[in-house]
């Protein structure tokens, strides 16, 4: 396993988190990141997958 894989999947539980305190406290900035977050994590998870392929 790609050690992006491991990042990408850190990135998006921590984005959720964001997401979740976000919408707790109506921080909308927070919300925002989060999503960004997420989706930093999700391409970084899809990098790794990647190269895990090209290792096979």
């Amino acid at each position: 396993m790609d050690k992006d894989r491991i990042k990408g999947a850190a990135k998006q539980v921590e984005g959720s988190l964001k997401v979740g305190a976000g919408k707790l406290v109506g921080d909308e900035k927070l919300k925002a990141d989060g999503h960004a977050e997420k989706i930093e994590g999700k391409v970084q998870n899809a990098v790794g997958s990647a190269k895990d392929e090209l290792r096979k």
